[in-house]
């Protein structure tokens, strides 16, 4: 594809896998404790909750495998066959979960299923991201690739909007008993309801693989740099992200708050990455990389404790509410920039795969685990604060690992040394 504006339905196509991610990460999680129920009953308070948050996190375990496998489709075969593997089996993970009996119908076949669902689900969204990723950033003008790669972001905050108003709206119509049965499943089955049209949307794009012309692949070792700091720096931009996307179950579950009340805590969330996902691609665009990687951060570093001590002390809607707009402004400028920095810095013929393990892995060890972490943590010590622990520590793994990546902004290096980059 030659360089030029990537027309809208191609954007949406790519950036619909990442955003039917979100909706259903953050569906199942503010939706945890329903679930648990349903295929992990138990008598001990807080059990079935972590089985649920056990379960979920299962399905990064097969992120890994899926980033090598469908990531190097991608590479060697090109982004499009790739997307349109890894959204099928997209499709049959997010379809098949909210269709399981419960316990009480099947016995232990549910959380068989369920976790069964989960691996494929995990499989197929660890090969999702490098590539349309790849494409992305392939297809764009040069001077604009933060923007547009920023609409991978953006399409996942706004779909952790719509799921918080989904749930604010299940939550104000339906009774406790109702949403506990069945009205859970309506949430994880309307974001199953896009992928025939996604499918159809991404017969249509183009190819950015270029050909080889007999050069050699690059190998680790010139890009082993990137690879080490981008997993250091991904794996704080995940933390982060998915410690906000938890703030409805720490809310219901750790402050006692109503669940309306906790579902827009989603919402904000939602629309404050939906707005500053794309600012931050924007900056990043014209005054680099590193700056809106280091200056949010550093906001957010000073502002976690504030805000988790104000929302423990005065657990009110306002207080929940204006917390998550301020740590979710601040992560998500520079969770965006990340993003474009690690992608920016690969060698095209390598881009789709190492890109997705980076992002798996980082996903897989940090991003997975992040929620029953706190969770423990907080059940253990008793201490509401655990979560704030937590994102502190992620933020200066991140501030000490972009230090390690290079400028990659085209309007910083030159697009003479952006592109050589892009074609090695």
């Amino acid at each position: 594809m030659k360089d030029g504006a990537l027309p809208a339905r191609h954007v949406f196509a790519v950036a619909l896998g990442n955003a039917i991610e979100f909706y259903d990460f953050v569906t199942y999680a503010f939706f945890a404790a329903q679930i648990g129920r349903a295929f992990f009953p138990s008598d001990t308070p807080g059990t079935s909750l972590l089985a649920s948050l056990a379960t979920f996190g299962a399905g990064f375990l097969t992120r890994p495998l899926g980033a090598f496998v469908l990531g190097r489709l991608g590479d060697r075969v090109g982004r499009k066959p790739a997307m349109i593997a890894s959204f099928t089996l997209i499709g049959i993970g997010v379809t098949g979960l909210p269709l399981i009996p419960t316990y009480a119908s099947i016995g232990i076949a549910a959380p068989i299923l369920a976790i069964c669902f989960r691996l494929i689900q995990g499989f197929a969204l660890g090969g999702e991201v490098g590539p349309s990723t790849a494409f992305l950033m392939e297809a764009a003008p040069p001077l604009r690739r933060g923007l547009y790669i920023s609409l991978q972001a953006t399409s996942a905050d706004l779909a952790v909007m719509v799921a918080g108003l989904v749930g604010v709206g299940l939550a104000s119509v339906l009774d406790p008993a109702a949403l506990n049965s069945w009205g859970w499943r309506v949430a994880l089955l309307a974001g199953a309801v896009i992928i025939p049209f996604g499918l159809l949307l991404r017969r249509t794009l183009g190819e950015t693989l270029q050909p080889l012309h007999d050069r050699p692949v690059p190998t680790i070792r010139s890009y082993g740099r990137v690879v080490v700091a981008g997993l250091a720096l991904l794996a704080s931009a995940t933390t982060t992200n998915y410690l906000l996307n938890y703030m409805t179950t720490y809310a219901n579950s750790t402050l006692g708050m109503p669940a309306r009340i906790a579902f827009g805590a989603t919402a904000v969330v939602g629309l404050s990455g939906v707005v500053c996902d794309p600012l931050g691609g924007w900056l990043s665009d014209k005054v680099g990389r590193k700056p809106v990687i280091i200056i949010p951060w550093l906001c957010l570093a000073f502002a976690v404790f504030p805000c988790f001590m104000l929302l423990e002390r005065e657990r009110s809607t306002i207080a929940l509410y204006v917390a998550c707009a301020v740590l979710a402004c601040a992560s998500t400028l520079a969770a965006s920039s990340a993003l474009i920095a690690v992608n920016e810095s690969l060698p095209h013929r390598v881009r789709s795969g190492a890109f997705g393990i980076i992002y798996a892995l980082s996903i897989s060890i940090f991003g997975g685990s992040a929620q029953f972490i706190v969770a423990w943590l907080t059940r253990l010590t008793g201490n509401p604060l655990a979560p704030a622990y937590y994102m502190i520590g992620g933020v200066i793994v991140g501030l000490l690992a972009q230090s390690l990546m290079p400028e990659s902004a085209p309007i910083k290096v030159g697009l003479d040394s952006s592109r050589r980059v892009e074609t090695s």
